[in-house]
C-alpha cells in the first residue's frame, strides 16, 4: 500500500525577494496537476536562510498569488494537518531527523573550518578539478568525534553520498535520469548554527506532508539525486518528479530582471490581468493542442498531462503578453472596464495621496492628466529629455542607475524618508553632486523637469515602476550607445 492517499502537490518559494513570475508559473503547474485529479495544493515558505528572509516578502508572495486565483489548500495562512508550514517553524523536526540520519550512519559531522575549506577549494582550482568536499571528517573515529564536541568545535552535518556508480531517478517528463555519483559533494544538511539546507528541510518536509508529486524547476534536477539518497536513507517512499523547463529570455538565457520584469507585483501595477497572466504561463512550455492559444485554467486543467510539456526553453515574451492582454481587454463588459479603471487605476486611496502633490501645480482640473500621467504610466518616452548631464557620459548615468536600482531592490519600506536616505548613501559613495544625481533621478523616473518632489514622487510611483523605468533607461541609454558606435 501506497504511503500516499491522494494527489498532493506544494509550492515552496524562499521570501527573500519580489514575488517571482517563475514562482506562478510553477505553481500553476502544480495548481492545475492537483485539481485535476481532486488533490491537496499546499503553500510552505522556505525561509530557513534567516539573513535574507523578509516577512514582507512572503506577504507579497501571498498576496501575488491570491490575485492569480491561485488558492492554497493548506498553509501559513489557513493552516492543515501537516503545520507548521514555515520552515523557520520546523527547525526541532529537522534537527531530530539529523540526528536520525546520524545514529543509522548515513550521515556524519564535519568539523572543517571555513579556513581549511576555502584553502582546500583554492588548491582545486589550482589543479584544475572541480572544486568540492575533500570529505576528511567522513571517516573520523567516534572517540575522535566525541573529542571535538567535548572541545566545543562547531560543526555541521554531512550526507554520505555514494562515491561510485550511478543514481537514478524517472522524471515524468524526461524519463530516466541517471547522475554519476562521482559528480556530487558530501551535502551539508544541517548547519552549525542548527538550520537545515533547503535538501535536508526540502525531503523532510515533503515526506511529512505527503507530497506525491514534486513538481518543480529544471533547476532542481541535479539536487534530486541527492533527495534520493535521502529518501533511500530515511526507508521512505519517494514522491514522483517532474522539471518543468526554465522561463527565458530572448537570448536563450535565464529570464532575469536585468533583461525582463520579472515580479508579479510589477505585472499588477501595469495592469496585466491576472487571467492574461495565467494563459500567458500556461503557454509555456506546454501545449494545449489544435494551435489553441486561449484558454481558461478550468479547460486546461481537462487536457494537461505532462507529456504535452515541451522542455525546449520557454521564452518569455514581453510583447506576446502585452498582445495577450488587449484580446482579454477588449473582452471586457463595460461593466468590468469601469470597475478595473477605478479599482486598479484611479483608485480613491491613490488619488487622495496624489491630491497634496499634484493640486499646486493645477489651475485647472483639464490640466490634470497632462501633468500627472507618469503617475500613470509604465514606459516613458524619453525623446526630447536630455537624460545625461553636461560632464557625464551614457556609461556614467547607467552605472549609477544600475548600481542605485540594485540597492533599491532590497528596500521593501518604500517611503520617501528611507528613499532620500539610500540615495543619499549612495550619493556619497560614488561622489557625484547633488544636481547630477537628483536631476537625472527626476527625468528617468518622471520624464520630465517640473514634478513633484524626487523623493515623494518616487513613493507615489511605486516600488515596481520605479525600479522598471531606471531599468528601462539603462537599457534604452544601452541600445543607443551600441547603435552610435
Amino acid at each position: 500500500m501506497s504511503y500516499f492517499e491522494k494527489v498532493r502537490v506544494r509550492i515552496a518559494p524562499s521570501p527573500t525577494g519580489d514575488p517571482h513570475v517563475g514562482t506562478a508559473y510553477v505553481a500553476l503547474f502544480n495548481y492545475v496537476y492537483a485539481k485535476k485529479y481532486g488533490g491537496d495544493f499546499l503553500l510552505r515558505i522556505e525561509d530557513t536562510d534567516q539573513v535574507r528572509a523578509k516577512s514582507s516578502s512572503e506577504a507579497m508572495i501571498m498576496k501575488s498569488l491570491s490575485w492569480l486565483g491561485l488558492q492554497w489548500d493548506e498553509g501559513p495562512d489557513r493552516g492543515g494537518p501537516c503545520g507548521p508550514y514555515r520552515q523557520s517553524e520546523r527547525t526541532a523536526i529537522y534537527r531530530e531527523h539529523s540526528d536520525m540520519l546520524l545514529k543509522s550512519g548515513h550521515a556524519y559531522r564535519c568539523f572543517c573550518s571555513a579556513e581549511r575549506l576555502d584553502a582546500v577549494r583554492a588548491k582545486q582550482r589550482e589543479a584544475g578539478v572541480t572544486t568540492a568536499y575533500d570529505r576528511h571528517c567522513r571517516e573520523l573515529s567516534a572517540a575522535d568525534v566525541e573529542g571535538n564536541i567535548s572541545k566545543g568545535q562547531p560543526f555541521v552535518t554531512r550526507l554520505k553520498m555514494p562515491v561510485s556508480g550511478v543514481t537514478s531517478f524517472v522524471d515524468e517528463i524526461r524519463g530516466v535520469v541517471e547522475i554519476e555519483n562521482s559528480r556530487m559533494d558530501d551535502q551539508v544538511l544541517l548547519k552549525s548554527d542548527g538550520y537545515p539546507t533547503y535538501h535536508l528541510a526540502n525531503v523532510v518536509d515533503d515526506h511529512l506532508m505527503k507530497i506525491s508529486h514534486v513538481i518543480r524547476a529544471e533547476e532542481w534536477i541535479n539536487s534530486t539525486p541527492k533527495h534520493v539518497v535521502l529518501y533511500d536513507a530515511f526507508g521512505w517512499e519517494k514522491p514522483k518528479f517532474a522539471h518543468l523547463p526554465l522561463l527565458r529570455n530572448a537570448d536563450k538565457s535565464k529570464i532575469s530582471k536585468r533583461k525582463n520584469p520579472v515580479a508579479l507585483t510589477y505585472y499588477q501595477r501595469a495592469g496585466i490581468l491576472p487571467v492574461t497572466l495565467m494563459n500567458f504561463l500556461a503557454n509555456m512550455g506546454w501545449s494545449f493542442g489544435n494551435d489553441v492559444e486561449f484558454f481558461s485554467i478550468d479547460d486546461m486543467m481537462k487536457k494537461f498531462e505532462f507529456k504535452d510539456i515541451h522542455l525546449g526553453g520557454p521564452v518569455f515574451d514581453t510583447v506576446k503578453l502585452t498582445w495577450m492582454n488587449a484580446h482579454y481587454m477588449h473582452k471586457m463588459s463595460e461593466d468590468q472596464f469601469i470597475r478595473f479603471v477605478r479599482e486598479e487605476i484611479f483608485t480613491e486611496d491613490y488619488l487622495r495621496a496624489l491630491k497634496p502633490f499634484v493640486l499646486e501645480r493645477m489651475t485647472r482640473f483639464e490640466q490634470f492628466v497632462d501633468n500627472n500621467a507618469f503617475f500613470f504610466n509604465g514606459t516613458l518616452d524619453y525623446r526630447g529629455v536630455e537624460i545625461v548631464p553636461k560632464g557625464k557620459t551614457p556609461a556614467d548615468i547607467m552605472g549609477m542607475l544600475s548600481g542605485l536600482v540594485e540597492r533599491l531592490d532590497d528596500l521593501y519600506e518604500w517611503e520617501h524618508e528611507r528613499l532620500k536616505a539610500v540615495i543619499e548613501a549612495y550619493k556619497d559613495e560614488i561622489a557625484w553632486k547633488p544636481k547630477d544625481i537628483f536631476m537625472t533621478l527626476r527625468l528617468v523616473v518622471t520624464g520630465r523637469k517640473d514634478s513633484p518632489p524626487l523623493f515623494e514622487s518616487m513613493e507615489l510611483i511605486g516600488r515596481e515602476m520605479v525600479r522598471f523605468r531606471m531599468r528601462d533607461c539603462v537599457q534604452k541609454l544601452s541600445t543607443e550607445t551600441s547603435t552610435e558606435g
